[in-house]
């Protein structure tokens, strides 16, 4: 797979650099396994994978459980700092 950058470019903030792992069917339907985004919350990195994304993109990530440094964040209004890393996992099994 690949990996995507949308931290360069036109709006791109100050807000802390985060790289984002996607599996399985979300880095499928995404078209890469890796991508860093600049983001403040958990659910601004979300957003910041959405930009651009294909339709059956956006609905995998948003049905995906995200990690924070490897442990389960439902809080999507979790501040994220430079350095940190989410997991993107869609479900499994149909769930």
């Amino acid at each position: 797979m690949t990996s995507i950058d949308t931290t360069t470019g036109p709006g791109v903030t100050t807000a802390p650099r985060i790289t984002v792992r996607l599996f399985a069917g979300a880095a499928a339907e995404y078209g890469a396994d890796t991508a860093d985004v600049h983001a403040a919350t958990v659910q601004e990195a979300v957003d910041a994978l959405l930009v651009g994304a294909s339709a059956d993109a956006a609905r995998v990530i948003e049905r995906s459980s995200i990690l924070l440094n490897a442990v389960a964040c439902t809080d999507r209004s979790r501040a994220l700092t430079d350095g940190d890393r989410l997991d993107v996992l869609p479900p499994f099994a149909g769930g």
